[in-house]
């Protein structure tokens, strides 16, 4: 399992931070949505949504057919360039600003992992060297112009005892052959991944209980995993 990454992709970061300082002053940027996750201020700008609505700054579906562009990617024609250089789907993409004095507290975004097919990425546009990014009780020096893989699934916080915002592009993608081979050829710290097998027992004798053909299925393919 893949805690977190240092892609060796390129940034045009001197062009991203001109293009987003720009948008600072925006009234379009939001409080981010799950208030219980943080202390202080942590705003979202929406640039990629569930059906390209502003007031969706999520990275869910939520009801909604597909991700699209918001009209403010309009804006950031280095931004969009990046993007489309990105040879993978893209779901949701959002400008996230921690406000200087701002922490978010540790939490975990299940399912959200390159071993199950979704990989968010940041970027950081501006950021200080008193940003503490921590996942899975690591802390991960992440640099302006790096574009950094983490496993969201892992336990993860962040803190920004800075005097200046911290603002990181998060990208999130579908994984294929091409992300793939980036991450092969990536600096990346891996951990044996530890099965909850009790778990994976009641998960299987729920399915049971369902006694519909494709839960049968599924708890065939789960049993044939755990006495694998």
């Amino acid at each position: 399992m893949i805690c977190y990454s240092k892609l060796g992709l390129a940034i045009p970061i001197a062009h991203l931070q001109q293009e987003i300082s720009e948008l600072l002053e925006s009234r379009e940027w939001m409080s981010h949505y799950n208030q219980l996750h943080y202390d202080g201020d942590w705003k979202v700008l929406a640039l990629r949504t569930p059906g390209g609505k502003m007031d969706k700054p999520f990275a869910e579906l939520l009801g909604e057919g597909i991700f699209s562009n918001t009209y403010l990617l309009n804006l950031l024609p280095s931004t969009a360039n990046l993007l489309e250089q990105l040879q993978c789907e893209k779901l949701s993409v959002r400008l996230l600003n921690l406000k200087a004095g701002s922490i978010i507290k540790e939490h975990r975004d299940i399912d959200l992992a390159f071993e199950q097919g979704e990989a968010r990425l940041h970027i950081p546009v501006f950021t200080n060297e008193k940003v503490e990014f921590y996942v899975d009780g690591d802390l991960v020096g992440m640099q302006e112009g790096e574009c950094w893989y983490i496993n969201a699934n892992l336990p993860h916080r962040v803190a920004n005892r800075g005097e200046r915002d911290r603002i990181h592009l998060v990208i999130d993608c579908m994984v294929n052959d091409w992300l793939s081979e980036i991450f092969e050829q990536s600096e990346k710290k891996v951990k044996e991944e530890q099965r909850d097998v009790e778990l994976q027992r009641r998960i299987i004798r729920n399915l049971r209980m369902h006694n519909s053909e494709a839960s049968n299925t599924l708890a065939d393919k789960l049993e044939g995993e755990l006495n694998g």
